[in-house]
């Protein structure tokens, strides 16, 4: 879907029309399921994020006012989301009785580091989180969701220097959690 007929749906979505809202949210699943994925190392697990992000969207679009791109709106919600089901995951896991969340991985050629990497970033972010939350956004959205300094800025209604200076403290931050295996 390209980006001007996302705008244009998402606009209209947001305006009550429920049409528009049902070809916005089929036209975004890849992406959003694909950019899922970046957080989470296993496709079921993509596949739920991808799901409560939609449902997200679904019942969120009349608060989406424009402001920014919805692209960049969405990349929030999917940031909160797929963050949401690794602590939900997380959560399952620790009831069950797992030292460490259990992770099926289908091919450990190509995704077993790649996981395991992500699953340490998560944890660092949910460390960063409960002491500086203001800092964790900022880096999510740059590093993750890979949008730039104006987006971010305007997306969370603060500076660009901020943004910028958040991120920096953010990365030494989780650099130290990383390293110091949290």
């Amino acid at each position: 879907m390209r980006d001007e007929e996302q705008e244009e749906l998402a606009r209209k979505a947001a305006g009550g029309d429920h049409g528009a809202l049902e070809t916005l949210l089929a036209g975004i699943r890849p992406g959003v399921l694909r950019r899922c994925a970046r957080f989470l190392p296993c496709y079921q697990d993509a596949e739920e994020a991808c799901q409560d992000v939609l449902m997200q969207v679904a019942r969120n679009i009349g608060g989406f006012e424009g402001r920014s791109k919805f692209s960049t709106w969405l990349h929030v919600i999917i940031a909160n989301g797929s963050r949401q089901t690794y602590r939900t995951l997380k959560r399952r896991a620790a009831e069950r009785g797992y030292a460490e969340m259990p992770v099926d991985v289908p091919d450990a050629r190509t995704t077993s580091v790649i996981a395991g990497s992500r699953l340490d970033l998560l944890d660092a972010l949910e460390k960063l989180e409960t002491t500086k939350a203001d800092l964790v956004a900022p880096m999510v959205l740059r590093d993750i969701c890979q949008l730039d300094y104006k987006e971010i800025a305007v997306q969370l209604g603060i500076p660009e220097g901020t943004v910028k200076s958040r991120i920096h403290q953010a990365r030494g931050h989780v650099r130290e959690y990383l390293l110091a295996g949290m």
